[in-house]
């Protein structure tokens, strides 16, 4: 191991912050201040200039392009006869918010995320926090190590320990559709009535509740109202067992 790794790793300021993350990811990092931000929200970030903080959202953004890239890479080799319709459909279903927000909780991102706890809700914390941060740490990745060692990263630390396509590929993700033929069959009325608007400075954030003939089945928060109604709607389907 080179003499500037040992030092981050025993002798470091930041060495137990190192370690976690050497943990979780399996390398020492070479920048580490990508990574402070990766984790950083929005609500703990200073203003460094008029409406602009120094938060994870622009990593999550440069992060979602890498993911889905290289996401498109792995299923276009693995099906090599399978449509354009085919290839998107399985790649929405392993990059859709509900899906990295497990990622990023199985690997154990959620104790490394900084956040204003006051400003911040259970709620919010349970919709798309987590998925942000995993893509804002694959950009912080990215712009550290470079595409080839962020593609090898996402593949061997990510895909193939955590995500089993053969299953994803037969298991129905639109969890709002399924939930709505079961009522339609059952002869029920499903409702998604918006319980909650939280302002997280320029975003808004939904939270949505699934009810079936007045009844509630399932609760969800996102930025994204749809979103939200899909979290719902998936654990009103766990709740039935549909």
């Amino acid at each position: 191991m080179p003499i500037s790794k040992i030092y981050k790793l025993y002798f470091s300021g930041d060495r137990k912050y190192i370690r976690s993350l050497k943990n979780i990811l399996g390398f020492v990092p070479n920048n580490l201040a990508l990574y402070k931000l990766a984790f950083r929200h929005k609500s703990a970030a200073e203003e460094v200039k008029t409406g602009v903080k120094n938060s994870n959202e622009r990593l999550e953004f440069l992060g979602d392009a890498v993911l889905g890239a290289v996401v498109a890479e792995v299923l276009f080799k693995k099906f090599p006869f399978k449509d354009e319709g085919f290839l998107t459909e399985l790649r929405s279903k392993i990059v859709n918010r509900i899906f990295l927000n497990q990622l990023a909780k199985k690997i154990g991102l959620s104790d490394l995320i900084i956040l204003d706890t006051k400003s911040i809700n259970v709620a919010a914390r349970t919709g798309s926090l987590l998925g942000d941060a995993f893509e804002a740490l694959i950009g912080a990745i990215y712009l550290d190590k470079g595409f080839d060692f962020t593609r090898d990263f996402i593949i061997q630390t990510i895909i193939k320990p955590h995500v089993d396509i053969n299953q994803l590929e037969i298991t129905e993700s639109n969890f709002k559709s399924k939930l709505l033929i079961w009522c339609q069959r059952e002869g029920k009325i499903l409702v998604f009535e918006l319980k909650e608007t939280t302002e997280n400075g320029n975003k808004k954030l939904f939270t949505m509740e699934a009810q079936i003939d007045g009844k509630a089945y399932g609760i969800g928060s996102d930025f994204n109202k749809k979103n939200a109604e899909k979290m719902a709607a998936e654990k009103a389907c766990l709740e039935l067992k549909i």
